[in-house]
């Protein structure tokens, strides 16, 4: 794919789908900034695999939720790159329980791990990117996000938040040549659903029209179309890679 930006922070990216997503951006040219929070093992690793194939990486650690940290290390890529041209806001936990039993601080916390998080990536690119008028972030927000999900509200709601949000930026931000997009992962193979008991995989696919869960390779070559120069006119978009579970 062609980019004509020369480098991508990902959050969130020492593992799963992030980890993956940087090893692709890598492969295809862009010099990639692996942030994680605390698995700097992983991210090394990460790291190493993306040098070892030809690319170049750096790793950042910082808390995504941490508005201080998360705009110091935008500086510091900017300061060492001159430039912030791509960004995939895709850091995220869950804490799963039903709506009755969630407590206020539970709810709270997913909202601030995933949507604040977000909302402090995207403002940062406006002001980064619009210095030199061109730049491109996809968030990675969740089927979950369009659809709802027992025992998931807070998730729901920090992932459907993230793509009303991301629709926001993108009228703001086209007059500076700075497009954002949202990407809607459905069940993908990750570490996270390794460890589901087989019935509860397949009563996942069952309702899948594809038949299977999705690979991270998958979202990651998504996101690196929409951040691409063939993405060019498009924004404020959400690309469903969920295998037909939601249309």
């Amino acid at each position: 794919m062609k980019f004509t930006g020369n480098n991508v922070l990902v959050t969130g990216a020492s593992r799963g789908i992030g980890a993956q997503i940087v090893k692709t951006l890598a492969a295809m040219g862009l010099k990639v900034w692996v942030n994680y929070r605390s698995g700097e093992a992983e991210a090394n690793s990460v790291k190493a695999d993306i040098e070892d194939a030809g690319g170049k990486a750096e790793i950042i650690g910082f808390d995504v939720s941490n508005e201080e940290a998360f705009v110091g290390a935008i500086k510091s890529i900017v300061e060492a790159d001159g430039e912030l041209s791509y960004l995939v806001n895709n850091a995220g936990i869950t804490n799963d329980k039903l709506a009755m039993r969630m407590k206020t601080e539970d709810f709270m916390s997913v909202i601030e791990a995933n949507l604040k998080s977000t909302f402090i990536g995207c403002r940062e690119a406006v002001k980064v990117m619009g210095k030199k008028r061109f730049g491109s972030v996809v968030n990675i927000a969740s089927i979950v996000g369009e659809t709802g999900n027992a025992g998931q509200t807070n998730y729901a709601a920090s992932k459907g938040g993230t793509i009303a949000m991301t629709k926001s930026f993108a009228i703001e931000a086209a007059p500076r040549n700075i497009r954002y997009n949202t990407v809607t992962p459905g069940f993908i193979a990750t570490e996270m659903t390794d460890v589901l008991k087989e019935e509860v995989k397949d009563a996942f696919t069952a309702k899948i029209p594809m038949g299977r869960f999705g690979n991270p390779s998958e979202v990651a070559e998504a996101v690196a179309f929409l951040l691409s120069d063939h993405a060019s006119y498009i924004t404020g978009e959400t690309l469903k890679v969920n295998g037909g579970m939601f249309m």
